[in-house]
């Protein structure tokens, strides 16, 4: 069985910074795309940065120049650094990695949930 752990969530002012952590653990024979997503009240769930197992990174656009996606390897952790925190960016952020659990099982997986508030 494969869980995914979020941390770092909090409240923070606008024009803050926080970094979110998302550790895998379990049955991880490899890891593909991990990526955080975030849900607003009212909103649909987005993608806010995804990376591939190469490095490769992509963010939304509302996101971009802010926020930063980093992954190591060896810890089977996927971080997101945000800086210059708005009341925008204010929601529930889910992390989310496509896991392949042996050479045949492979699914994505879904983290509980960490909140983040940015005040202004």
């Amino acid at each position: 069985q494969v869980q995914l752990v979020e941390s770092g969530g909090g409240l923070v002012q606008a024009g803050g910074s926080l970094r979110l952590s998302c550790a895998a653990s379990g049955s991880v024979f490899s890891i593909n795309f991990m990526g955080w997503y975030r849900e607003a009240p009212g909103k649909q769930r987005e993608l806010v940065a995804g990376v591939t197992s190469g490095g490769t990174a992509n963010y939304a656009d509302s996101v971009k120049g802010r926020f930063t996606i980093s992954r190591d390897s060896a810890k089977k952790t996927v971080y997101l650094q945000m800086s210059m925190l708005i009341p925008e960016d204010t929601a529930v952020y889910h992390c989310a990695a496509d896991i392949s659990s042996s050479s045949s099982l492979r699914r994505n997986y879904w983290g509980q949930g960490t909140e983040v508030t940015v005040s202004s």
